[in-house]
């Protein structure tokens, strides 16, 4: 009879043991849920910030587009204006 009451202890004592591991594992598996669930959305606000970023990228790109188009333009219209002048000096006399 003692060793049965024994017995009966040590089963009492592992079925605890084993409450008190599942409990800590559904602890430890609400903390990683939470964890993930916060890395989660700090993977979409870093994809929203990535998204207005690559939209920035691409405005300022064709606005640099833009200007270097412009400059270029503006750079053969001097030319060309330079070139005109230079014809155009030899034929020009200063009134005394």
């Amino acid at each position: 009879m003692e060793a049965i009451k024994k017995k009966m202890q040590m089963l009492k004592l592992d079925k605890e043991n084993a409450i008190d591991r599942a409990e800590q594992a559904e602890t430890d598996k609400k903390a990683a849920e939470d964890k993930c669930k916060q890395l989660e959305d700090e993977l979409l606000d870093l994809q929203k910030k990535l998204k207005q970023t690559e939209d920035e990228l691409d405005k300022f790109s064709e606005g640099l587009k833009d200007a270097q188009e412009k400059l270029e333009l503006s750079e053969k219209t001097a030319a060309d204006v330079s070139e005109t002048a230079s014809h155009l000096l030899p034929l020009y006399k200063p009134s005394a």
